[in-house]
């Protein structure tokens, strides 16, 4: 069963459900409105009489004054009206004549022979149609001394009745009808979006990430339509940023090779007479060789981090100590690019747990990006805080800065910003990867002509 005949289903269900319940009430309203205005004009007529005979006939023989009692009765009703003495005998009938003398023993006039109002519902012996009574007590000097009784046919009520209830029961299948009809109509709309929905996602399962869901409502489907564009949208784009990753690391390794071999042929030509030339170009190669060594380990880097196979070697890290070596270590480099390494890092900072290799890493990492980026004569700053919850370590330059284009982007995985040069686009992505594994986070905070700060959170968590 598809999803539409499911929801016309539901839809069906909960309005019968309803309707029925509804139905149910209202003819058992209507029901109970009709039979209790009968028994309240009934109940009247018999109080109204009762109070009659007690004001103007009483003291009185019932018997000889029944004729004149029946005809005042019976004056302003339609209901049939019968006088009865205190033993239970009929006195007066205005309808079935034939009846009087005979005893009546119905329930409602045994109540009224014992003084209280009684009232019955039931089936005529004679005729079989329902019928409604009240009789109440003719009482003189504090004694019943006959009873004065109201029947009414209930035939016309129970044929209005079932002609509402008929009537009910024919707009609530209307209702249902209309429903069915809307419930259609609201599943078409819905099932249309869904199977919109879903012939992009074939489409972008087939591999067209240029395919977009059509968005019809501001509702869930209209919000997974956005979610599965803005899927489509990422993975295009880290489609791009793989082709593009891979046409700048075929590039970064083709041009060491081609160093590495054009210097290996001039090598050979010389045959080992030139003790100048052979060191420069054994310096060369030792050079394009550690830059092929740092490419592939960053791949390998990236490759472990993918597949969640890289695990923190966590120990007791001194900060300081860890920052002045990076420094230390780091130092050359800038001293040859014309750049003041500056390196702040008080003791007052904690001891944490985790990997220092890995930190190390992060360090190196953040500052070989710093000294790319930052022109002869600048500075580059690193640093570490202590505070509340955590510590935080800093590599700040005064280089050019990164464009608000390429903020947003420079963590993710590939990435090159347009002033990025070398380099395969994995570093910064591989450095927020560790510090994420330490529970931590990585923010870059930069602008054009304003220098560029990344800051790194990780959590204080102290060894004792």
């Amino acid at each position: 069963m598809g999803i539409r005949q499911r929801l016309v289903g539901s839809y069906l269900a909960v309005i019968l459900i309803t309707v029925s319940i509804l139905e149910v009430f209202l003819i058992a309203t209507v029901d109970y409105y009709y039979h209790y205005s009968v028994r309240r004009i009934l109940v009247n007529q018999a109080q109204i009489s009762a109070a009659f005979f007690q004001q103007y006939f009483s003291g009185q023989d019932v018997a000889e004054q029944s004729e004149r009692l029946l005809r005042g009765f019976s004056q302003n009703t339609t209901a049939q009206v019968q006088i009865i003495d205190a033993s239970g005998q009929l006195l007066q009938d205005n309808v079935n004549v034939e009846a009087i003398g005979s005893r009546i023993d119905y329930p409602d006039v045994r109540q009224a022979r014992d003084g209280a109002m009684g009232i019955w519902r039931g089936t005529s012996a004679f005729s079989g149609e329902s019928l409604l009574a009240v009789s109440y007590p003719l009482v003189t000097d504090g004694e019943t001394v006959g009873v004065v009784r109201y029947v009414a046919s209930l035939t016309s009520t129970i044929a209005t009745i079932r002609w509402i209830a008929a009537l009910c029961i024919a707009a609530g299948l209307l209702v249902v009808a209309i429903v069915a009809l809307v419930s259609l109509f609201l599943s078409r709309t819905i099932t249309g979006s869904i199977q919109e929905l879903k012939l992009a996602a074939d489409q972008m399962a087939e591999g067209d990430l240029s395919a977009r869901a059509g968005k019809r409502y501001k509702d869930e489907l209209g919000a997974l339509a956005d979610t599965l564009n803005t899927m489509a949208s990422r993975l295009q784009r880290s489609d791009q940023l793989k082709n593009e990753f891979i046409s700048s690391v075929s590039h970064e390794i083709r041009t060491p090779l081609t160093s590495i071999k054009g210097w290996a042929v001039t090598l050979k030509s010389v045959n080992g007479d030139s003790k100048e030339l052979l060191e420069e170009g054994l310096d060369v190669i030792e050079s394009e060789s550690d830059r092929l060594t740092n490419l592939v380990d960053e791949l390998l880097d990236f490759s472990k981090l993918a597949n969640g196979k890289i695990t923190l070697s966590r120990g007791p890290v001194q900060l300081p100590e860890l920052l002045r070596h990076v420094g230390r270590q780091m130092a050359p480099r800038a001293s040859r690019l014309g750049l003041e390494l500056e390196v702040r890092a008080g003791d007052a900072v904690p001891v944490i747990d985790a990997d220092a290799n890995r930190l190390k890493q992060v360090l190196i990492n953040l500052l070989d990006n710093a000294m790319k980026f930052t022109p002869p004569g600048g500075n580059v700053t690193m640093s570490a805080d202590a505070l509340k919850e955590y510590v935080v370590l800093t590599v700040e330059d005064t280089g050019a800065g990164i464009s608000e284009e390429d903020i947003g982007n420079v963590l993710q995985k590939f990435y090159k910003g347009n002033n990025s040069g070398a380099g395969s686009g994995l570093g910064l992505s591989i450095c927020h990867e560790i510090v994420k594994l330490h529970g931590g986070d990585l923010k870059v905070e930069s602008g054009p002509g304003r220098g560029t700060k990344v800051q790194v959170f990780l959590p204080r968590r102290q060894m004792t």
